[in-house]
């Protein structure tokens, strides 16, 4: 299974808080998000992973390049400044079209025994033919724009939602998708649409058999705040 990063953001409400490195280098419990990421995909069977940075984040670039140079990783990354996390996506869309992939952001922040037990469901949704995709949501919401995600009682997606008056799930920004999604993605850039949430929109108007896997928390790091959010988080974990 390939594995995919988003990390061309440019951090900027970091930035303002006082956040000097890049958010693909900011480390929590002392390692790299980045890192972090790449160490748990590899411990998750990854033949594959691949990494958009932006082109102003040079020291990633670098660090992209250090990592790759070492071999002991499957490393494959693009430099390349987008408008949207969506076209990010599409940036990646070239390596990602021929067996299926889980996609996230670089700040986003799970327990890894969850996260492993997500991607062996996974593997199990695709083995028995049961869905085209398993995407990661969370109950916890601690989000300035959440996008709220309805299912139905089996836990198949129904829809994604920008504003709902009895919230379940909200997404987690963890996308495991079969390469069939990359025709839908096509056609969102096409139509010159932008930001994830219209494409996970476009899977569901397109008829793909989307399954909600609950993680107990997922937060994401975009504030200064977020830093020691996380790192409380995760020493629950250890």
């Amino acid at each position: 299974m390939k594995y995919a990063i988003i990390a061309a953001g440019e951090g900027s409400r970091l930035a303002q808080e006082g956040i000097q490195k890049p958010k693909p280098l900011v480390e929590i419990g002392g390692e790299r998000l980045i890192d972090r990421l790449m160490r748990v995909f590899m411990a998750n069977g990854a033949s594959e992973i691949v990494v958009i940075c932006n082109e102003q984040m040079t020291a990633v670039k670098d660090h992209l390049a250090a990592v790759q140079e070492r071999g002991d990783i499957p490393l494959r990354y693009l430099v390349k400044s987008t408008p949207s996390s969506m076209h990010s996506m599409w940036e990646l869309s070239r390596w990602l079209d021929h067996e299926p992939f889980v996609l996230t952001t670089v700040d986003t922040i799970f327990r890894e025994q969850e996260f492993a037990t997500y991607v062996r469901d996974f593997q199990t949704l695709l083995e028995q033919g049961r869905g085209d995709g398993l995407m990661g949501v969370t109950d916890y919401i601690d989000d300035e724009k959440p996008l709220y995600v309805a299912t139905d009682d089996s836990l198949r997606i129904t829809g994604f939602l920008d504003s709902c008056d009895n919230p379940r799930y909200i997404s987690g920004g963890i996308y495991g998708l079969t390469p069939g999604s990359i025709a839908t993605l096509n056609r969102c850039i096409e139509r010159g649409e932008s930001r994830m949430r219209n494409f996970q929109r476009a899977l569901v108007s397109d008829g793909l058999r989307l399954q909600a896997w609950p993680f107990s928390k997922v937060l994401d790091i975009d504030h200064a705040s977020d830093i020691q959010k996380a790192e409380a988080f995760l020493k629950i974990e250890d």
